[in-house]
């Protein structure tokens, strides 16, 4: 279908008829009348009336002059329609002329070239539900993809568990750059190889209008004011923020560095200098740094922001991920770092130790369920100071889920404020920082949904949260954030 019928209703149908009514000759009258109908969606009529004779010697007269201004007014009334039309045909010309042709967006695809648009089904209308779509993008071999959304409003969830766009470098197995909801915009997304996969997922419930992305091709490692980030395979090596060192980085940008070294050796990573815009939190801008080659926070080794540069970090395998994100606000100077590969004997820990005291033992942390660890009496005991250091985690936050399954409860927690995040893996949507934790004895401690609390307890080889009767929570009110705060100095 021709784009103009589904954006412009306009039907001009242009028709000329003339109408040439009978003559009627009585002895003292004369009727004659001639009708024009010019048809543009209206109905225009154009009668002529000629005066009638008033006597019978002119009467003869009177009906031929009457006949010959009868035909001079007919050619006159050719001529007007015939520049209405005339009129008309260029109005339809110039409405086809100043008409876009507007893309209609599918489900899916595979899609080449330089350059391009990606939109979700059926977009700028609201996406359908229950639907599955996968977009292939392929660029000339030797580029990478850079993806850049310009649009995006798919329904809101703190770990984007029911719509949202995951964005993979390359087409099968790929390291996934991102997962998308709600009405934040990431910054420019960049692949490790001239291939990208988006791929959309929508529930049965609430709708948005979807996403509008555009894609581009650029050489890898390209630097500049909208991506950065690739594939770093040759030692020793540098990466940096976009503008470094003339000015500060671009808001809304996110790059991935994936740093792979030969088989039998690990990756060390120095910051030479480092300023990114300083949050408690690193809510906003943050530098992470994952072991493997992909985002997995099961596997984060930290999480950096400020102007202090991290300690040398040391990957446990022969590969590495470091993302950097700038959200949509406050800029800084950026980073430079090197890297280097080692031999895997080398210690594999992001600070070496400088102490040679013997280790502590404390008392086992169960962390499965089990009916005799449920019957001992549920008494909190100590303080937050006491629990503290024997604690791997400690946050404050909000319960917004709470399910119970075999004797256990599984919370989803919104996070307030983190003393220590030890290797408790934490989702981040937007501004919004959420966890897993799992209480294994539903009623000991018993938390209920909408209200905050302090967690304190250990993270199971997943980064969930794990609490047992005899770790820590407390209900967590405003007042007492001073005094939770001196927490972060306790040295342990």
């Amino acid at each position: 279908m021709n784009p103009l019928s589904s954006s412009l209703s306009l039907s001009l149908s242009l028709s000329l008829s003339l109408h040439v009514f009978d003559h009627r000759f009585g002895k003292r009258q004369l009727s004659c009348c001639s009708l024009l109908q010019c048809r543009t969606n209206a109905i225009f009529i154009c009668p002529l009336k000629l005066p009638r004779a008033t006597s019978g010697q002119t009467e003869h007269n009177d009906i031929i002059n009457a006949a010959g201004r009868r035909h001079a007014r007919l050619l006159t009334m050719w001529k007007i329609c015939g520049v209405l039309i005339a009129w008309a045909l260029l109005l339809i010309l110039h409405v086809r002329a100043q008409t876009p042709n507007r893309q209609t967006f599918t489900c899916g695809g595979n899609i080449t070239g330089e350059s391009g648009v990606i939109g979700s089904q059926g977009y700028p209308g609201v996406y359908p539900p229950n639907t599955k779509c996968v977009w292939r993008i392929t660029v000339p071999e030797g580029k990478v993809v850079v993806l850049t959304f310009r649009f995006l409003d798919l329904e809101s969830d703190n770990l984007c568990r029911y719509d949202y766009v995951d964005v993979y470098s390359g087409h099968a197995n790929g390291q996934r750059l991102g997962r998308f909801c709600g009405t934040f915009r990431p910054g420019a997304l960049v692949s490790t190889s001239n291939k990208m996969l988006l791929q959309m997922v929508s529930d049965a419930n609430t709708a948005g209008s979807g996403f509008l992305a555009m894609y581009s091709a650029a050489n890898p490692n390209e630097r500049g004011d909208q991506y950065c980030g690739g594939r770093l395979i040759k030692s020793p090596g540098t990466f940096k923020t976009p503008n470094w060192p003339e000015k500060d980085y671009p808001a809304g940008v996110t790059c991935s560095w994936h740093i792979v070294a030969p088989k039998n050796q690990i990756i060390e990573v120095k910051f030479e200098k480092f300023d990114v815009e300083r949050d408690n939190y690193c809510r906003y801008d943050y530098v992470a740094i994952f072991n493997g080659g992909e985002i997995n926070d099961a596997k984060r080794i930290g999480k950096y922001c400020g102007d202090s540069p991290p300690a040398p970090v040391f990957s446990e395998g022969n590969q590495l991920f470091i993302q950097f994100l700038s959200d949509l606000s406050l800029t800084a100077d950026g980073f430079i770092g090197h890297y280097k590969f080692r031999p895997k004997k080398f210690p594999s820990t992001t600070v070496p130790p400088t102490t040679t005291a013997p280790p502590t033992t404390t008392r086992p942390i169960p962390l499965k369920y089990s009916a005799a660890l449920c019957q001992q009496k549920c008494k909190r005991k100590g303080t937050p100071e006491s629990h503290y250091c024997s604690s791997n985690f400690v946050i404050t936050g909000t319960v917004i889920t709470a399910v119970t399954r075999g004797g256990s409860m599984y919370a989803t927690i919104s996070i307030i404020n983190v003393y220590k995040e030890g290797s408790l893996a934490i989702q981040q949507a937007g501004k919004t920082m959420s966890t897993k934790i799992v209480i294994l004895c539903k009623r000991c401690p018993y938390v209920k949904r909408g209200l905050n609390y302090i967690f304190m307890g250990q993270a199971d080889e997943e980064g969930r949260g794990m609490i047992a009767p005899h770790h820590f929570i407390m209900a967590f009110k405003a007042k007492n954030q001073r005094n939770f705060n001196m927490l972060k100095n306790k040295r342990c």
